[in-house]
């Protein structure tokens, strides 16, 4: 009998082009401290995770570090965190694409919100997330259909905090119940005792200056010029007080100044009588809730506890002038309501050139109440004069410098749009965006054909048409095929894209053709198309607008193809 012929599915070459150059990413590495272990030794610090993640990065031929974000006495189970959300800016403008943390536990503790990055938000802005200690890296981790198996350590890390907070919770209200002061730091002009940390005494240094703070409201100074009064000499704010004493390392802290908030804080708090006052806030962890404040009926007050440093005169004849200024404003508040309001459609754009603050827009009212108008101040300035220069910009005037320079961007960016919209129909641009489709053509075709082969291959071992040994060999030759083919579709797919979001579909193309047709400066126009706006002392205005890397990409372009033209 004759023996039947073997079916041996030949190997077939990918049609590739050459090797794609190796993708570097831009990495950010984020650090994060909690307040219960900030300056402590012995404990995880921020100089250690600041090391691992450079060291881990060195180690990485394919990374590079673009900015360490580090965030300092911040909690883990919410991500509302200064550097956390510098970090985001960066990633969503695609200057970072790779995120690298010493574990899971210090990106965050919060299960659905972390899972909510690692599963979601990461992947659809195509960031790579690595965990050092976890040996986690979202490249190359394991994911089922529920997602990445690593994050349920998160879900241990969630419950783990809740069950600490759960416990605690009970122990602690029984100490401010007995008058326990059981802060991290005592209110300013306090100190801990040496011999007990839950009790409290007046700090040489400070006590005098919280007297003299009552003694200036009493004769009339306003909360604004205490203020300035007090960082007209000198005096270390409460933030800084506490850093200058190395109670705390956050760098926030070091260059704190005098508040109108922060004088308030102080002339309105009983714990200067005498008495221990705390349950004003609540963590809201083990209840599933962020942070919340109590009406003041739920405080814990607990009288005499400690040595006064005001009198009861004198700290209720303080709380008389709070009210009797606090309903001197409420009834100036309405009394130009008939001039209505003019909306902020520049909120959070405006800062001030030398602090980087945020400037406040300021109401005024002029003419005997008949004329209302609004400019810009410095917070800074206002509350320290010596601190940062003084600015005074009327918001018409940054109004109208802003309309001039969005309305000659936006007709750039229309002239620029006819000339892309040229080179994107030219014959040059035409042909290299046909020759990738072509290319994208022959490798779709040469992976599904690898696909069908590979699929094929158990069959033919099934029925004794090829040995063990062909069909191990051949089964993985045709999955690195598969594989080459599917990297180079996405390196193809990839330029394509590239090429037209170059071109017609450029980004800031896209956003200035959405505000052709306005014809005065409106509130979504400025905050799509300005990033920042900085203002000096001699009213000088330099504005930041976005997507400027978009635009010199599309320049860069279009000159070289008009010098290329031209030659």
């Amino acid at each position: 009998m004759a023996r039947p012929k073997r079916k041996v599915n030949p190997i077939l070459p990918v049609a590739a082009p050459a090797e794609p150059v190796q993708r570097i990413y831009q990495v950010g590495g984020y650090v994060r401290l909690s307040m219960e272990d900030s300056g402590k030794p012995g404990t995880d610090t921020m100089e250690t995770q600041r090391e691992l993640i450079e060291n881990y990065i060195e180690s990485q031929p394919d990374m590079r570090l673009f900015d360490l974000y580090c965030d300092n006495g911040r909690t883990g189970t919410n991500f509302d965190r200064p550097e956390f959300e510098r970090m985001m800016e960066d990633v969503r403008s695609r200057k970072v694409d790779c995120i690298v943390v010493k574990d899971l536990s210090r990106f965050g503790r919060n299960y659905r919100e972390t899972g909510n990055y690692l599963e979601g938000i990461f992947p659809l802005l195509g960031i790579r997330f690595i965990a050092v200690n976890d040996h986690f890296d979202t490249l190359t981790a394991e994911r089922t259909q529920d997602g990445y198996i690593v994050p349920l350590k998160n879900i241990m890390n969630a419950v783990y905090s809740k069950d600490i907070s759960r416990k605690i919770l009970p122990a602690l209200t029984t100490k401010r119940q007995n008058g326990e002061f059981i802060g991290t730091w005592a209110a300013y002009g306090y100190q801990k005792c040496a011999d007990d940390c839950h009790r409290i005494e007046p700090d040489e240094e400070t006590a005098p200056v919280v007297r003299d703070m009552f003694q200036w409201r009493l004769s009339g100074l306003s909360y604004q010029n205490i203020a300035r009064k007090l960082n007209e000499r000198g005096i270390p704010a409460p933030a800084r007080y506490l850093y200058l004493k190395g109670c705390t390392k956050s760098e926030s802290y070091a260059n704190s100044i005098w508040t109108v908030e922060a004088v308030k804080k102080i002339l309105n708090n009983e714990v200067y009588l005498g008495h221990m006052v705390q349950g004003r806030k609540r963590s809201g962890f083990s209840e599933g809730k962020k942070p919340y404040r109590v009406p003041e009926s739920e405080w814990i007050i607990v009288r005499n506890t400690h040595e006064p440093l005001i009198d009861e005169d004198t700290f209720r004849a303080v709380q008389r002038m709070a009210k009797e200024a606090n309903s001197a404003y409420q009834e100036r508040l309405g009394r130009h309501d008939g001039l209505g309001t003019i909306p902020n459609i520049l909120r959070g754009l405006v800062y001030c050139a030398d602090c980087k603050k945020t400037m406040t827009r300021y109401k005024n009212v002029t003419n005997k109440g008949r004329n209302l108008f609004y400019n810009y101040i410095c917070r800074t300035h206002a509350s320290n004069p010596a601190s940062c220069p003084k600015k005074n910009l009327h918001e018409r005037e940054l109004k109208e410098i802003l309309w001039d320079t969005l309305r000659r961007e936006i007709a750039l960016a229309e002239n620029l749009d006819k000339l892309a919209r040229q080179y994107s129909q030219s014959a040059k641009a035409v042909s290299q965006e046909a020759a990738v489709k072509r290319e994208i053509t022959t490798v779709k075709q040469s992976l599904e054909r690898a696909k069908m082969l590979y699929d094929s291959l158990y069959q033919n071992y099934a029925d004794k048409l090829m040995t063990e040994r062909e069909y191990t060999e051949m089964k993985e030759r045709y999955r690195s095929d598969m594989e080459r083919a599917q990297a180079c579709l996405e390196t193809l797919e990839q330029q394509q894209k590239d090429a037209r979001r170059q071109t017609v579909e450029n980004p800031w193309l896209t956003a200035c053709g959405q505000y052709r047709q306005e014809t005065e400066l409106t509130e979504a126009m400025a905050h799509a198309l300005i990033e920042r706006v900085e203002v000096d002392a001699e009213n000088h205005v330099s504005i930041t607008l976005r997507y400027r890397d978009e635009y010199r990409a599309l320049l860069q372009l279009l000159e070289t193809e008009r010098e290329a033209v031209s030659a």
